[in-house]
Parts: structure tokens; C-alpha cells; sequence
């Protein structure tokens, strides 16, 4: 892990801010290797892959953004969150990712997002005192309590991995 000592990029910025707005005692790092992926985020980190929260966008039959936040080490179940959400949904294609998140893929948050989604996180991340999520970009991320995590989220609580 590096700090770099110069400002963080726009969007890890906008995290960074709502961290604090929220009241987050937590920062947003710079690592010097890209973190696209759940195991890159949990290797440079040295820490186990089920402490990322991983951020991934799904695009519902109706047009919807649909973020779930899971463990690293577990797979989302899309048809648990397609009988919450009341309809199916399908990967999300990297446009419409970054125009509801405001990001690009492998670098999306759970907050601070453009555009209000409806949100789902898995019950499994509380195994962990403090968990990883991603900042931003591909190469920022931020420590957080599960509890936390959930709360400035806004997202439903529910098992949603497998």
C-alpha cells in the first residue's frame, strides 16, 4: 500500500468527502498497483478476500441500477436479488456503470454515488471488524467497519451470496 502524498483523483475525492460528510473516520488510499479485482484488492492489501467489499452494479429488466455489495469471496446470487428487487436483472455493460456510479468498473463505491440506486448488501461481510471497499478508481480504496458500511450505504441487509 502507498500514499503517494499528492491529491487523490476526482471521484476518490467525492468518496473521500462523503466518508467525512457521514461522519467516517476513515481515508481513502492510493495503492500503487491496480485493484480491479476483489483477490489484486485483497493482495496488495495482504489482508483475506472475503474483507473486500466488492461493489458491483446490475442493470434490472425495467432499466434500474441495482448495487450489491458482497464479500470478495462469495458470488452473488442474481436471482435472490431479482426476487427482492421484485423483477430480473443481468450484468451491467461498463457504460451504464459508470453513468449510475460515476466510476468505472473495478473502481466503483458503495457511496457517493451519481445517480441514487437501490442497493443490497451482504450479511456475510460482518465476519470481518473492518472491511475494504474500493474509493473511486481502480487504484484507491478504504477501510470501514461493516456496520458502517451499511449505514452510509443505505443499502438492505441481506444474504445475498453464495
Amino acid at each position: 500500500m502507498a500514499e503517494t502524498g499528492r491529491p487523490l483523483p476526482a471521484s476518490a475525492q467525492r468518496v473521500q468527502d462523503a466518508l467525512a460528510a457521514a461522519g467516517i473516520d476513515s481515508k481513502v488510499v492510493e495503492l500503487s498497483v491496480a485493484a480491479r479485482t476483489s483477490q489484486q484488492a485483497a493482495d496488495a492489501l495482504g489482508i483475506a478476500v472475503g474483507a473486500i467489499a466488492k461493489s458491483l452494479i446490475f442493470r434490472s429488466a425495467s432499466g434500474r441500477a441495482v448495487l450489491v455489495i458482497a464479500a470478495g469471496d462469495r458470488r452473488v446470487d442474481e436471482t435472490r436479488i431479482a426476487q427482492l428487487l421484485g423483477e430480473p436483472i443481468g450484468r451491467a455493460a461498463p457504460e451504464f456503470v459508470r453513468e449510475h456510479s460515476g466510476c468505472a468498473i473495478g473502481g466503483v463505491p458503495p457511496l457517493a454515488h451519481a445517480r441514487p440506486m437501490a442497493s443490497y448488501v451482504d450479511a456475510s461481510l460482518r465476519r470481518f471488524d473492518v472491511v475494504w471497499a474500493a474509493g473511486g478508481t481502480p487504484h484507491c480504496v478504504f477501510p470501514i467497519r461493516p456496520a458502517d458500511l451499511i449505514r452510509i450505504s443505505e443499502a438492505i441487509e441481506v444474504e445475498i451470496a453464495s
